[in-house]
């Protein structure tokens, strides 16, 4: 449903907002069919997959995000977040149990995101490989191998997939299970387009709803999609719901290391757009759903700002949506990090335009209505069936029924956001009527 402003009154101060459903329509399904799938864009929310030490002690070789980080994000209208997280801390031995420890972390997460009516989606930041040694203090004599060996079966591949299934089939906010980030150069027997269709039929056996999400081969490069993984099309899913992933970085090399600066790497305005085209326009003629799963600058630059801009119009006017790479409390100065600093008050530069592009065009009923009630420092949002309240200092708020009912009475803390789901209806916020569908 459309978001529609019905009335404003200025004098008064009176100002009425409809809540569109969240869930409105997205993309086909990635086989031309599908579910209803609301477009957001979001952020890569990274620390369980750091360190490169198996399986490494949290807090000192890896972290998870967490609420506050969400929270900050959510303000800026980014509510879907991919999260990355690594094989072999979850499951420490092939064929193995899930280890409860991490696993609890993960749901914590994912819960946390869900209370905050946030998407997420469960990136396996694996590249195609698994650890099968590492000396626990450094990453000097880490041994890996590639999915379709001996050591790391397709088999094993499946069974790590199906457990980690079983276990978040029930959350109301997976937007897909992100199968394996970035896979390249695999085994000659074991090719990743087959890789891929053996697990998307082991998920379903557990799991018919999820979508499910399918990196492109070879770093998953957009601008070399049609290369490398123009055989990804022939993937058939059982429930009609995936969706593809493809990867773009404006740097000469593709990377995403940026090494040299905006000139010597020859970047254009226009670089973003001219490298997405050829995932995008692949996507339209075959009928398939798409993520931009990762994008980033650095800071040093303003232009790399205007070149990720034309990106994101271009992702939105076409309906892909995307996910920046990265955010989350362990990155430090690195130049693509959109983590804020100084206890979550100040922004990133590329923040500036991230926060401009949150849903992808036909969803407007995702973007979020907001209103500042003069004199009383505090704000009422909008988005979907849920509402936000955040003040400039200590109150009470107030939500009533038109019927004089009191729905909900709540203290909001300084700066400190409150959310209330309502059912349809309408209702009275302080001085701000909300219409919600």
């Amino acid at each position: 449903m459309k978001i529609k402003k019905i009335l404003t009154f200025v004098f008064a101060a009176a100002l009425m907002t409809s809540c569109g459903n969240e869930d409105g329509p997205g993309g086909d399904g990635g086989n031309g069919g599908g579910t209803e799938h609301t477009e957001y864009f979001g952020v890569n929310m990274s620390g369980a997959e750091f360190g490169n030490v198996y399986p490494g002690v949290d807090g000192t070789h890896y972290g998870y995000p967490t609420k506050k980080d969400l929270e900050y994000f959510k303000e800026k209208g980014l509510r879907m977040i991919r999260f990355p997280f690594r094989w072999e801390r979850i499951q420490s031995e092939m064929n193995g149990p899930l280890i409860t420890t991490e696993l609890a972390k993960m749901k914590e997460f994912v819960q946390a995101a869900e209370d905050l009516n946030m998407k997420v989606l469960l990136d396996m930041h694996n590249f195609g490989r698994y650890c099968v040694y590492s000396n626990g203090v450094n990453s000097d004599d880490n041994q890996f191998v590639v999915i379709g060996n001996a050591q790391c079966t397709v088999e094993n591949f499946c069974d790590v997939w199906k457990k980690l299934a079983q276990e978040f089939k029930d959350y109301n906010n997976i937007w897909g299970y992100d199968i394996m980030n970035e896979p390249y150069s695999m085994h000659p027997s074991a090719p990743w387009v087959n890789i891929a269709q053996v697990v998307i039929d082991a998920i379903r056996e557990v799991d018919t709803e999820t979508p499910i999400i399918v990196c492109g081969d070879s770093f998953s490069s957009a601008r070399f999609w049609v290369e490398y993984s123009d055989n990804l099309r022939t993937l058939v899913d059982p429930s009609d719901n995936l969706i593809f992933q493809a990867h773009l970085y404006f740097d000469k090399d593709y990377s995403g290391q940026y090494l040299n600066s905006y000139d010597a790497d020859g970047v254009t305005a226009n670089t973003g757009v001219e490298r997405a085209k050829y995932f995008v326009e692949w996507l339209k003629r075959y009928n398939k759903r798409g993520l931009l799963g990762e994008y980033g600058v650095p800071d040093d630059d303003p232009r790399w700002l205007e070149t990720l801009e034309n990106l994101l119009i271009y992702l939105r006017d076409n309906g892909v949506p995307g996910t920046y790479w990265s955010a989350g409390p362990r990155w430090g100065d690195y130049k693509l990090a959109v983590q804020p600093s100084n206890n979550y008050t100040v922004d990133r530069p590329q923040m500036s335009v991230l926060e401009k592009y949150t849903v992808t065009a036909g969803n407007e009923s995702g973007i979020e209505e907001r209103a500042d009630i003069s004199g009383s420092g505090l704000k009422v949002s909008c988005m979907g069936r849920e509402i936000t309240l955040k003040s400039e200092k200590p109150c009470e708020v107030s939500v009533w029924n038109l019927s004089g009912v009191l729905v909900h009475k709540v203290s909001v803390l300084q700066n400190s956001p409150v959310y209330l789901t309502l059912s349809p209806g309408f209702y009275m916020v302080e001085h701000v009527k909300i219409v919600v569908n």
